[in-house]
């Protein structure tokens, strides 16, 4: 999640990063400045350095490079295995917050989603509080989009967590569309919903040639990235440009103010994603079973 930060969170975060050494990971097109709050185990860090560098590369490739020059990255330890309170600031420079436990194999960072998750909101702009869905809903949905494309996990399992995840961004009763519906899983969820239908209509109605990647790029290339605050409005107007299609403006106008429920159903058969129980195959035959693929294909460079 993203947050802004007042004049007393700087200031702890001032005094933080000038006693903390920082150890630097390049990663193409920018760094990450590393900083542990307490001495980590020796055998942990090697797992950290290779999970930092994991996660970046996987960044780096859905974007065709590293969101933002250089990121500070505080790492806090606690008990246990896993990963968790990650919060990504954007001023007075991008920062990452994340706790990791100090029982944490190479598995569980293998299988963390949290700091790719963070890593994404480094490279879109703050925006409105009512328009967070949108900030929430791209790092939901390019998260394991990128994994998948880093080969960290296959697309069965891509797909079939997103057939088991999507359904929690569905419309309840009252709801009153993405920005006047604050609830958790329209904020994530149904945000996701929102970015994984522009990245299929975009492919629809470019044959391929462009995908939501391509409108997140130009965003950020435009100088939309966690430092600034922009529009709802610019950031549609900038990723409809680079795609040549009005997709993200008619979901929005569709999806912004009023409650608008996904046949997901219909959606996931002419994908071609099939689900038997837990396990998840796929339909060659379906008709947008070539949009299905490319979304997990690895993108071209910038």
């Amino acid at each position: 999640m993203t947050r802004r930060m007042n004049l007393a969170a700087l200031a702890v975060c001032l005094v933080m990063l000038l006693s903390a050494k920082a150890e630097t990971i390049a990663v193409a097109g920018g760094k990450i400045d590393v900083q542990f709050a307490q001495t980590p185990p020796e055998a942990l860090r090697p797992l950290v350095d290779r999970w930092i560098t994991t996660s970046a590369q996987s960044v780096a490739g859905y974007y065709g490079q590293f969101p933002v020059e250089s990121v500070n990255l505080r790492i806090s330890t606690q008990s246990g295995p896993s990963v968790s309170h990650g919060e990504t600031f954007g001023w007075p420079a991008p920062r990452i917050s994340i706790s990791v436990g100090t029982a944490a194999t190479a598995e569980d960072f293998l299988s963390d989603w949290v700091l790719t998750h963070e890593m994404l909101h480094l490279a879109f702009p703050s925006l409105d509080d009512s328009h967070r869905w949108l900030e929430e809903g791209i790092a939901t949905y390019v998260e394991p989009v990128a994994r998948t494309r880093a080969g960290i996990l296959t697309p069965e399992q891509m797909w079939g967590d997103l057939v088991d995840g999507a359904p929690q961004g569905q419309p309840e009763a009252d709801d009153r569309g993405l920005d006047n519906t604050h609830t958790w899983g329209r904020t994530y969820w149904g945000g996701a919903l929102f970015c994984l239908r522009a990245d299929v209509e975009i492919r629809r109605r470019t044959q391929n040639r462009f995908g939501l990647e391509h409108a997140l790029r130009a965003i950020r290339a435009a100088g939309g990235t966690v430092q600034h605050d922009w529009s709802v409005d610019r950031v549609i107007r900038v990723g409809d440009s680079a795609t040549g299609v009005p997709v993200l403006r008619e979901l929005y106008d569709q999806m912004g103010h009023q409650p608008v429920t996904v046949d997901l159903s219909a959606l996931w058969q002419q994908l071609g994603v099939v689900r038997h129980g837990r396990i998840t195959t796929f339909d060659a035959r379906a008709p947008l079973a070539a949009i299905r693929q490319a979304i997990t294909a690895p993108s071209s460079p910038e």
